[in-house]
């Protein structure tokens, strides 16, 4: 069901024959063997005395059944385990598979009951709209497309079409003919190559061998002539260095594919993917999941200068969101992608935009059933070969996950169909042309609201903050109402800033850029959302920092560590008048005086860290505990790397406010 392009960060890549005897469904379900777990997880469940262990199992089971596409089966056992106390993950799970399963109205009662579960029904306000919206479009009745299931999808994953122009269809899949014998260890199936159907023969073969290899292979582009491709291929993980995709491109020669190169503009940590080209092959579109874009991935645009690609540009706000914008792919002026945060109707959709004459983008359209589902719908390729007749317009074909499929990833032909005209109005209504911004101010829903370090259940309003807003030569300064929101409508080609704060809370600050953005009157109203989150103060006590560990033996800050102290650095210069101290810890092994010294040390090195980052060393202060203190509270000679490194941690609290 999810193709590992779109959730590759989530997991390493590692290869495993799983030759290892499974002894029970939990190791199953770790092995990836999810087949297997379903056989004896429910057994094992009815085995146990204990409701906690219960729910733990059922709520693996459910992630189980929605492994092998099987949601019925999966929003049963997570009400089983929501039911057994598992929290508020299962009732999510529930809520997101009937979701992706058009259920919406059963959906709808679910995301209510988060909602008022974790006492916030802000948080899944979105989901709920978006239900809405998607029974709405279920329930029209002059749907623009019909589609059709290909004749070459098997129950593995083929996905990413594109059209060479002999009419041969390239696509990607983890059919059991791709290159290399290991497994990927997410999918529990083969590694993915490009692959190439021949609609004449009906013959599936490897697209290229000198393209395909061990690693996984995909969604490839082509120049107009079909002498230049460029391709996505992500790379296994090793002992020092992690997995990333990255693309690549090659030439014809001859009648082969040279060696293919990776584009010169990528930086290490960072995902490159999808790429398309333009007709003329000026242009590249990709997707990528830059820390600089708006969140999760976005779609870039390179120009080729003639010898090598230029340092790509994001797309503005129009296209990318806080969410996952990928699959690009073009016809002509025409821009296809698909987000899972433009009116989604479940995971991605497809949407549709064009560029105007003045460089912006139209607002997405979002292409509606049966195109999109509730499940993944993405890599729409239009086919210009098929010449329009009097009831289709175009052709093409695309990609989902959707469950009455073939496999996990489906290639569907689609059409869009000639519609009777409808009826317009004599007098065509004047409508204001509004691009809008809702800015909300949130805090943090803590599963203990006595401690930071608790799991975030979600956010709510928070009533009563002030909000400074500066754009252009202008500032203002407003107060959010009860549902925490200030609307404001936006001046195109401005980038506005905004400072949140509230007594009791840290200061927080975010930005939004109206480049780009015009409301035409197909979409008068534009509307856009800004959240921004407020952390409570919580006085004299340590806050864990994510991801400050040491190497056993050292007190240097390791380069891991630099991002989550830049961010601490950021809130102490959005809140001046705060002091911290900083604490770090060390594992169980040493004697306890040299331990103590050494956590000394560490400490002292995240207070240097911040002073060299230009923070007043006079709010500062460090203090080693040793190991007096672990995080994990196991036996020193059977503690494992893992527990020993997080016994080796940094914590701060503000001393001062």
């Amino acid at each position: 069901m999810q193709r590992f392009f779109v959730f590759f960060l989530l997991f390493s890549i590692t290869a495993c024959t799983y030759t290892m005897k499974i002894r029970d469904g939990r190791m199953a379900y770790d092995r990836k063997q999810y087949a297997v777990a379903v056989k004896m997880l429910p057994g094992e469940i009815k085995k146990l005395d204990s409701r906690v262990e219960k729910g733990k199992l059922a709520f693996l089971l459910a992630d189980a059944y929605i492994q092998l596409n099987q949601p019925e089966a999966a929003v049963e056992w997570y009400q089983t385990a929501y039911d057994y106390g598992y929290g508020v993950e299962a009732l999510e799970g529930k809520a997101y598979t009937l979701k992706r399963m058009e259920d919406y109205e059963e959906a709808i009662l679910a995301f209510r009951d988060l909602g008022f579960e974790i006492g916030s029904p802000y948080e899944y306000r979105r989901e709920i709209n978006a239900c809405e919206i998607a029974q709405g479009w279920k329930d029209i009745k002059r749907q623009e497309y019909r589609v059709e299931n290909e004749v070459f999808n098997t129950s593995n994953a083929e996905y990413s079409p594109v059209l060479l122009a002999n009419g041969n269809i390239v696509f990607t899949s983890d059919r059991s003919s791709a290159t290399g014998e290991d497994v990927f260890n997410w999918t529990g199936k083969d590694f993915t190559d490009l692959f190439v159907y021949d609609p004449a023969s009906g013959e599936v073969t490897s697209f290229s061998n000198t393209l395909n290899s061990e690693d996984n292979e995909g969604t490839i582009t082509f120049s107009a002539d079909g002498t230049r491709a460029i391709f996505t291929r992500c790379t296994s993980a090793s002992d020092d260095r992690d997995a990333y995709c990255k693309l690549y491109m090659t030439e014809m020669r001859g009648a082969r594919w040279a060696q293919p190169t990776a584009l010169g503009f990528q930086e290490d940590d960072v995902n490159y993917m999808h790429p398309a080209l333009t007709a003329d092959g000026s242009r590249l579109f990709f997707a990528a999941d830059h820390p600089e874009g708006w969140g999760g991935y976005d779609i870039y645009e390179s120009r080729w200068l003639g010898d090598d690609w230029d340092v790509p540009r994001l797309l503005g706000r129009a296209i990318n969101t806080e969410g996952n914008e990928q699959f690009p792919t073009l016809d002509g002026d025409t821009l296809y992608f698909s987000s899972n945060r433009h009116n989604s109707m479940g995971g991605l959709d497809i949407f549709r935009t064009y560029e105007m004459r003045n460089g912006n983008w139209a607002p997405p359209f979002n292409l509606k059933p049966p195109v999109n589902s509730g499940a993944d719908d993405f890599g729409l390729f239009i086919d210009r070969s098929k010449p329009a007749s009097d009831d289709i317009i175009q052709s093409g074909y695309f990609s989902s996950s959707r469950y009455n499929g073939s496999g996990r990833d489906d290639i569907y032909a689609v059409q869009k169909v000639v519609l009777p005209p409808e009826p317009k109005p004599e007098v065509p209504e004047v409508v204001e042309l509004v691009v809008r911004l809702d800015v909300y101010v949130l805090e943090k829903i803590y599963q203990d609201p006595t401690d930071p370090n608790s799991k975030v259940l979600g956010r709510k309003p928070l009533p009563g903050a002030s909000l400074n807003i500066e754009f252009g030569n202008k500032s203002n300064v407003v107060s959010v109402g009860e549902d925490g929101k200030f609307s404001i409508d936006l001046d195109e080609g401005l980038v506005y800033e905004f400072l949140a704060q509230k007594e009791g809370f840290l200061n927080n600050e975010a930005s939004f850029s109206s480049q780009g953005i015009v409301a035409t009157p197909e979409n008068p109203i534009q509307t856009f959302e800004l959240e921004i989150e407020l952390d409570k103060i919580f006085l004299d006590q340590e806050i864990v920092l994510d991801n400050i560990y040491y190497d056993f033996d050292k007190w240097n800050i390791r380069q891991d560590a630099e991002p989550t102290l830049n961010m601490l650095t950021r809130n102490l210069r959005l809140n001046p008048n705060i002091q911290i101290q900083l604490a770090s810890h060390t594992d169980c092994r040493g004697q306890d005086r040299y331990n103590q010294q050494l956590s000394q040390r560490r400490a002292q090195s995240a207070v240097d860290y911040l002073i060299g980052q230009g923070i007043d060393a006079d709010r500062l202060s460090a203090l080693g505990y040793g190991e007096s203190e672990p995080a994990v509270d196991c036996i020193c000679a059977r503690c494992s790397e893992d527990e020993h490194q997080s016994n080796r941690r940094t914590t701060f609290k503000i001393v001062q406010n």
